[in-house]
């Protein structure tokens, strides 16, 4: 399981600013990590000096404030500029990060690649990889794309001057790095984007270490603030407006959405100023944490030390200073009466983890508090148990702590968990992030069917000055319709060899969760995928009935978001990746039929058998058991007998 991947990079190596570097580095110090146990989870430390193009503060905002006025009259120019649709893939609890599939090349060739608003650059292993791990896709291969063009050397780029074309080079706080040279092609954002194929810069890998080459992930989407940024580049070119948007599903689910472009905020949005000239990064304006409705005593400058507190959508979890997090622990353990503190999942950490919740996400607020982070403006956004916690991987029913010191750097860093289930808008060009809590698993629908997310019911309106953001009740199903048969897809972490004995096993944990009959699960079809296995399932109505009520309908619907559906450990993990109803003509005959066609075809067969039997015995005793006939005796033609 993945614990935690920093993004952020540390610069290219320029010898003005490796000077610099070294005058900071001896003002400060060496940096050394206090030990709060003997194994204790490895410290997120942002770099120090960053890639050369955000290599200093004031340089990075300046760039950005020069092409502010430029970059509004695009916009006003063009209005109503497309956004890209993407779907979003796996989750944190398998794999410690979401990724999204582009195309590259003529033809596309396909990657999944971890969408990371804390790097600057999208790459891709290349064929000429020398140290290259094997991820989920084939290799890129410049030499089968007709639009591939290398980017020959020029004075915005470190140079191989050997072979004339730039070189890139990332190094992360894991210690796992990234080289290669870059490439100008095609980049395809999905058959849901609106969005046509557009011309970037991308790099192209020749080596990677550490995470990154054993990650089942092709590479990284850069979505922060750079040259290379796959962000700043379509805004560059006027094609999509200054913003982005990510939606990460909830705890077990995995998958949601993500926008390159503008969206129109929904109702009920919660808004932090992010300053551009602050920090190279993703920051947002927190000035207090509340647990249980009280706020940790903290001096609100403890989340504005160093880079302040930086979202970032490519690592885990969540590191707090040394000083807020032992005042959130304290908090959350403070609030846990009927639970019983256990080991971790993995003895190489000190997990914090309590045993004796429910299993299911909807109803861990009955035994964990809920937290809000309250920003500078006043605002604040709830956080339920599944934004701060992990599922125990061993014990059911148990959870542990996803948030973590952050060793000696007082930067606040927050991770994917801290976003699940929430709608995160990077307003770039007016300098704000948005939240809002919503069902990120089923928004994809909205996003693929509507087009922006502003269709989805809004929270309830707060009762106190601040705003409070709850996440909304799935929406009920059009009118009185008659529903006849409800289909959902299932990504399935497992090979489809390992899993096709364990079929039926599968459909019996669907209807047993979903409360129906077995006879009413039955397996559509199922692809293989490498290492997972996608699934579709449909929920037919009971017996010979041709519809189900909307309420019956609802009520399977909610069970399968709120991930109702536990399967062995044996089997993997699974998503959810989409719901849909159809009408009861969708239904053939034999589907309506099913169940008294196989008991008709029973019986007949019980009958004929029967029958045969009984017609064989009345033979046998009209012929006699003790009928004497002479050896020379003429013997009658007869039937063959049944044995």
């Amino acid at each position: 399981m993945a614990r935690e991947r920093d993004p952020l990079p540390i610069g290219a190596p320029i010898l003005p600013f490796l000077l610099l570097l070294i005058l900071y580095l001896s003002a400060l110090g060496s940096v050394e990590v206090p030990l709060a146990s003997p194994t204790p989870r490895p410290p997120l430390i942002i770099p120090l000096h960053f890639n050369h193009a955000n290599s200093s503060r004031a340089k990075a905002g300046s760039r950005r404030l020069n092409n502010f006025d430029s970059r509004r009259y695009l916009q006003e120019e063009h209005a109503s500029l497309p956004n890209a649709h993407m779907r979003l893939y796996d989750n944190l609890l398998t794999n410690g990060y979401y990724t999204t599939k582009i195309g590259i090349g003529t033809p596309p060739q396909q990657f999944a690649l971890i969408v990371d608003s804390g790097s600057t650059v999208t790459y891709v292993p290349c064929s000429t990889c020398e140290q290259c791990g094997n991820h989920q896709d084939p290799r890129f291969q410049p030499d089968k794309s007709s639009s591939y063009q290398p980017v020959k050397c020029n004075p915005d780029c470190s140079c191989d001057s050997e072979h004339n074309q730039c070189v890139y080079e990332r190094q992360y706080a894991e210690m796992s790095s990234s080289s290669g040279v870059l490439g100008n092609d095609l980049i395809t954002f999905g058959p849901e984007s609106d969005l046509k194929p557009q011309r970037a810069v991308f790099g192209c890998e020749n080596s990677e270490t550490g995470d990154l080459y054993s990650q089942h992930a092709d590479g990284i989407m850069g979505l922060g603030r750079g040259q290379l940024s796959i962000v700043d580049q379509l805004v560059e070119k006027g094609v999509i407006d200054d913003a982005f948007s990510l939606c990460y599903g909830g705890m077990d689910i995995g998958g949601g959405a993500m926008v390159l472009g503008r969206i129109d905020p929904p109702t009920g949005m919660v808004w932090s100023r992010s300053d551009p000239v602050r920090s190279p990064y993703y920051n947002i304006e927190l000035k207090e944490i509340q647990v249980a409705g009280k706020a940790l005593k903290l001096d609100p400058k403890v989340f504005d030390s160093r880079h302040g507190t930086v979202l970032d959508s490519g690592t885990t979890y969540a590191y707090l200073p040394e000083h807020a997090f032992v005042a959130f622990r304290d908090a959350v353990i403070d609030q846990l009466h009927s639970l019983k503190q256990v080991p971790g999942p993995d003895p190489n950490y000190k997990d914090i983890c309590f045993a004796g919740a429910s299993r299911y996400v909807n109803e861990l607020s009955d035994s964990f508090p809920d937290v809000e982070m309250v920003f500078g403006n006043g605002q604040k956004i709830l956080l339920s148990p599944e934004n701060y916690l992990f599922k125990h991987s061993k014990v059911e029913g148990a959870y542990c702590l996803g948030v973590f010191q952050n060793g000696k750097d007082p930067t606040t860093l927050l991770g994917g968990i801290i976003v699940r289930n929430t709608l995160v808008t990077y307003d770039r060009q007016n300098e704000k992030i948005g939240f809002w809590k919503t069902n990120c698993s089923e928004l994809w629908e909205r996003l693929r069917v509507d087009g922006a997310p502003a269709t989805a019911p809004s929270p309830p309106p707060s009762t106190t000055n601040s705003t409070t953001v709850v996440a909304p009740a799935l929406p009920p199903l059009p009118g009185e319709i008659e529903i006849g048969m409800i289909t959902f897809d299932m990504s399935i972490n497992v090979t489809y060899k390992t899993l096709k004995p364990h079929l039926p096993e599968i459909a019996k944990y669907i209807a047993k969760e979903l409360d129906i009959d077995v006879h009413q699960v039955e397996m559509v079809n199922a692809t293989s995928k490498g290492n997972y296995t996608l699934i579709r399932w449909a929920i037919w109505p009971a017996g010979s009935n041709k519809f189900m009520s909307n309420a019956t309908a609802m009520e399977i619907i909610n069970r399968l978001t709120e991930h109702r559906v536990q399967l062995p450990e044996s089997l993997g993990s699974y998503q959810l990746l989409e719901w849909n109803v159809a009408p009861p003509s969708n239904r053939s005959w034999w589907h309506q039929h099913l169940v008294g066609v196989f008991v008709g075809i029973l019986v007949l067969v019980v009958l004929s058998l029967s029958a045969l039997l009984a017609w064989s015995i009345w033979r046998k005793r009209a012929n006699g058991p003790g009928i004497y006939r002479p050896v020379s005796a003429p013997v009658p033609e007869q039937e063959l007998q049944p044995i």
